[in-house]
């Protein structure tokens, strides 16, 4: 087995009241080897960064001048998964990145009940020794992720270097970098106004720990989601719409954020499992045609349609559209035609 590398550094008079993730990404050496802050925060709790000879205890931790900062990197690994023959829809593809538009009902990554038949295996076929490692050896080029059953684009480092800038960017979502990853839900009812954003942090729910859920205080992580309404179908027995197609951006990216947020606010996504089981009842609003089409949906109404951002390595702009998919697009085209007939 190959020895982790030991990189060691000492921290300069000018240096002194930095973060440690920061002192240790500047270092000329960690550049090269393109080891971000991100990658800092995974080997401080891999207990691979010592300060004096003792283990750092976190990132934020500030370095002392003079102080003897040590990094042991891993060698990397290979990819455990298996290559296994999986069309891809490919929208996108150079010796950089990938861009897939994902159908609904594939799981990204390997985990615990889906160990095989995941993108990353389809990836591992499809890229072979190219696909990046860095981001792990169960998720290898994964930058962001999609929910098994949201469909839509998703980006894929093939690169080291790709994989740091595309994690940045994402990281950032575009807050001082150009960015846009923009989705379609159709939810429940109707907001009142035409755009909107929900600024609530999300964590793990208490009880049911499959689902997150808005929490208050310092127990969630920051997340943003900006919405706007695309066209409102049906009305209830006071005029509201029955239902909405609505457009969302997102400025985090927190796990089941957008479902979690839409519900949050009072609008959940038709079709989910898991936020939605309280608006069974919309259905009997709609006609036949259209209840029988959220049942073949069988999933939440979320489709990522629009992804936006600069080459990693280029620097050219990079622009995708995805079409909703025909059983997402079924479910709209029979809300509409019921909209038309009232």
């Amino acid at each position: 087995m190959t020895e982790p590398v030991r990189h060691i550094f000492e921290v300069a008079a000018e240096q002194a009241g930095q973060r440690l993730d920061r002192f240790l990404a500047e270092q000329p050496e960690l550049v090269e080897a393109h080891i971000s802050r991100t990658r800092v925060k995974t080997l401080v709790e891999d207990g691979r960064v010592a300060v004096d000879g003792a283990p750092a205890r976190a990132v934020s931790v500030k370095v002392a001048a003079g102080a003897t900062v040590s990094v042991d990197i891993p060698a990397a690994a290979p990819a455990e998964p298996d290559a296994e023959n999986i069309p891809l829809n490919v929208v996108y593809e150079d010796d950089q990145l990938i861009v897939i538009d994902k159908p609904a009902g594939l799981v990204v990554h390997p985990a615990a009940g889906h160990e095989s038949g995941t993108l990353v295996n389809a990836l591992i076929a499809h890229c072979g020794a190219s696909l990046s490692g860095i981001g792990g050896v169960r998720r290898p080029g994964i930058v962001h992720r999609l929910d098994k059953d949201t469909s839509g684009l998703l980006v894929v480092a093939k690169t080291d270097r790709a994989h740091r800038k595309l994690a940045a960017l994402f990281a950032d979502h575009g807050r001082s970098m150009p960015f846009l990853r923009e989705y379609l839900a159709i939810v429940w009812g109707a907001p009142d106004r035409k755009t909107g954003f929900v600024d609530a942090a999300i964590g793990r729910h208490q009880t049911q720990r499959e689902k997150m859920t808005v929490v208050h205080g310092d127990k969630g992580k920051e997340a943003v989601t900006h919405w706007r309404v695309l066209e409102t179908f049906g009305a209830d027995k006071n005029g509201k719409p029955v239902a909405s197609l609505v457009a969302c951006q997102l400025e985090t990216g927190r796990t089941h954020q957008i479902r979690v947020h839409m519900a949050h606010i009072g609008h959940p996504l038709v079709g989910d499992p898991a936020y939605a089981t309280g608006f069974r009842t919309k259905e009997k609003l709609l006609p036949e045609d259209a209840r029988a089409a959220i049942a073949a949906l069988g999933r939440q109404a979320l489709h990522a349609a629009r992804l936006e951002f600069p080459h990693p390595v280029s620097g050219d702009d990079l622009a995708f559209e995805s079409p909703a998919p025909a059983d997402f697009a079924k479910v709209l085209g029979v809300l509409a035609e019921a909209q038309a007939e009232r």
